[in-house]
Formats: structure tokens, sequence, C-alpha cells
């Protein structure tokens, strides 16, 4: 048994990295069984977030340079790019990173509450892809006790910050009043709804929802008084809008350097302050080469993230000591697993042992031998045959000065060498 975590994220890799080593939901379930197939992991799950891709994987042997090829064939990216920006935690650092990540403290935003969610999907895309087992799974269920413990004990998640708030907090220094200001959200998932929400609570009253289905942004510009449209009108839109904020699962950019350019023209050059937190990305780099274009990408939000986390600081070292407390726990319950074999076999091995020496008294009796000592000969046999094994491994030990085995046999039987008890008589 050995558990292993396998990936990139914003700390090790740069946008452009991360979007090529993203999975997108479509392809999790077959390259969650191509992963196992063609690496021999029994059990395996796959995270992929804008700022993490994760493999969590449970191998007879710590196989970390296999994974790692797999992982840069299937994205086809070469093994020496990968590893310079890869990282690997193996059994206890496994299971500690994992809490940490479910936790928040591994984010870009320190405690942001979405990555739990994502973390509890990639455990049900492993499911559905039929490569969890009893002990990824055990890990998965421990991970998510640990982080709600995390949430339910510490004030790590006390503040809104995330993100989405720490894009709107920079529009909110660049534009003096965001009440005046229209936005353009495009995207309907998660983090959009987010910024949608941190702005309609500072106040922008005007807010348009573009999306590939119309439904799904009626739904969401619904809730907080905006405007739904397709992503085929964000050109029109971008004449108006002040803030553009993009967070899509699309593979292709949406947003092209030629319409900003057509936009401005028509807005006069009236300055658009955009936000790409996708990754893949949303909006063309080539976009930010604009004058009056400010674009910001999700690694551009370090600063502002940085300066709304202070008050989580403490909160922070608080969840670090239950994380550990919840790793180690983890891996005592599984070593103590890992005995109930042993103890199976031993018990069985005993058992048939001790069936054995009765059968031989229970014919001895039929034979109409003393009672007494058909007894004394099945207390003996059965003493004989229990020390047999153990006898012969010993003195084999003993020869070979395997002087630390013979202590753990010590401790392992309870023997106490001063001992003076003496027999009953």
């Amino acid at each position: 048994m050995a558990f292993l975590a396998l990936g990139i994220n914003h700390k090790t890799a740069s946008v452009d990295v991360r979007e090529r080593v993203a999975f997108t939901p479509e392809q999790l379930v077959e390259a969650l069984q191509q992963l196992c197939r063609l690496t021999n992991s029994r059990e395996a799950a796959i995270l992929s977030t804008c700022n993490r891709s994760e493999l969590y994987i449970e191998h007879d042997e710590l196989a970390s340079e296999s994974i790692l090829a797999w992982l840069a064939d299937y994205h086809q990216l070469s093994l020496e790019e990968l590893r310079a920006s890869a990282y690997v935690h193996e059994d206890d650092a496994a299971v500690r990173h994992m809490m940490r990540v479910a936790s928040g403290l591994d984010s870009l935003v320190l405690g942001e509450p979405q990555i739990l969610g994502q973390m509890k999907s990639a455990y049900a895309v492993a499911r559905e892809a039929g490569t969890i087992g009893p002990l990824l799974g055990r890990l998965f269920q421990a991970t998510f006790s640990a982080a709600k413990q995390v949430r339910t004990d510490t004030a790590i998640g006390e503040n809104p910050v995330s993100v989405a708030f720490a894009a709107v907090s920079l529009a909110k220094q660049i534009f003096s009043d965001l009440q005046r200001s229209q936005a353009l959200l495009i995207g309907a998932g998660e983090t959009i709804t987010l910024v949608a929400r941190h702005l309609h609570d500072l106040g922008v009253k005007r807010i348009v929802v573009a999306n590939r289905t119309l439904e799904r942004a009626s739904i969401l510009a619904a809730e907080f008084g905006a405007h739904a449209v397709l992503l085929a009108d964000i050109p029109a839109e971008l004449v108006n809008s002040d803030i553009v904020i993009s967070s899509t699962a699309s593979q292709l950019p949406i947003l092209g350097k030629g319409a900003v350019e057509s936009a401005l023209k028509l807005r006069k050059h009236k300055p658009i302050f955009m936000v790409d937190i996708a990754v893949p990305r949303d909006i063309e780099p080539e976009v930010g080469e604009l004058d009056d274009v400010y674009l910001y990408t999700v690694d551009d939000l370090h600063e502002v993230v940085a300066e709304n986390l202070k008050s989580r600081q403490g909160a922070a070292m608080a969840a670090e000591q239950l994380v550990t407390i919840g790793a180690d726990e983890f891996m005592f319950r599984l070593r103590e697993l890992a005995a109930v074999d042993v103890l199976r076999a031993y018990r069985q091995q005993s058992e048939r042992l001790r069936d054995e020496e009765l059968l031989k008294a229970q014919r001895m009796l039929a034979n109409g031998a003393n009672a007494e000592e058909v007894l004394v000969q099945l207390a003996r046999g059965l003493t004989n045959k229990l020390l047999h094994a153990p006898s012969v491994q010993l003195k084999k030990l003993s020869a070979e000065g395997r002087l630390d085995a013979l202590a753990m046999a010590q401790e392992l039987f309870a023997l106490n060498e001063g001992s003076t008890d003496k027999p009953p008589q």
C-alpha cells in the first residue's frame, strides 16, 4: 500500500502550463481508467481546477515516475517540462496534502470554500469511473471530515475572500464609483455567481451575464437583477461594459483582440478592466497589449489576495494543527487495519492447530484413555504446536544477529524478562 499525490498548482506552474495540464470534465472518466490501466495503479482520482491539477493514487509501490510520464504523455507535454513544475507527496505527506487542499490551506485564496466542493466532485467522478476502492475511499472521507472540522472550529472561512472577491476588489480599486459601471460576466458557474454576488453587494446595478446557454444565464441573471445574453452577443455588450470578468470551461478563447479593439473604438477609448479567471484562458493574452485595456489573470491576483487574507493567518495556524491531527489519526487507523489480515491469518492457523489437537483428544477419550492424561496431552500438544513456528523463526533471527527483531518479539508477546512469577502448583 502506498498513497501518492502528484500534480502542479499556482505556486509551481504558470497559467500557460496549468491550462495545458488541465482536464476537462468530459475527459475525466476516460483519463482515470487509462491512468489505472497504464500505470497499474489500484485506485485513482483526479482533481482539476483553474489553479491545480492533481492525481491521487493508491499503488502497491510508489511509482511517481511512471505516473508523471503518463500525465506528460496524456497532455502531450515533454516530461522535463512537466517535472520542472510538478510536486510529489508520498504516504503520510500525501494524506496531509489532500487534507490541506480540501481545507483551503493550499489555495491561491487562503481558506476559499469552493475547493472542498471540487474535491467532492473529484471523488464522485472517480467513483463513476470505478477507480475508487476501499483505501482511497477512506482517505477521501477522512479528508472531507478534516476539512469540515477546519471550517467549524476555525475562523478561516469567515470573511468572503475568494478569487471572485479578489477580482471585484481590484475593480473597486480601479473604479472609484462601481455603481456607475456596467459589468459583463462571461460564464454562469460557481465563480461567476460569486462575482455577481460581490458586485451586487457593492451596488453595481448594470450587470450582464453572457453564457453558452441562455437558460443558465437567465437563472443567474434573475438572482441579481441582471440581463442575460448569449456568448454571440458579447461584442455588442463590450461597447457599454467597463468591467469584464470571465470564467468558463471553454477550451478555446471566447474573447479575441479584434472584438475588444472594435469595442474600444466605439467607446472612444474609454478604459475596460478585464479579469480572466479561467484555465484555459477565455481572453486572448494579446488583448492585454491594447491601450485602454487592463487585463489580469488569476496569477495577477496574488497581491489583492494577500491584502485581504491577513485576518486569516491566525486561523490558518489552528487549521494546520487540525489537519496534522487528522492526517496522523487516519494513518494510525490505516496501519491498524493493515494488521487485521495478519491477525486473521494467525487466528485461522491457531484454530486449525487447536482443532487437530482436539480431534486427537476426542479419539483418545473414545478409546478409553484417562481423561486427566488426555487433558495434559491436549495442553502440551497445543502449546508445542503454537510455539513451534515462532521458536524456529526466533532462533533463525538470533543466529542472524537480528536483535531488533528479538526486541520486537519481546514486545509483541508482552514478555517480561525480569518476571519471577511461578507457574501455579
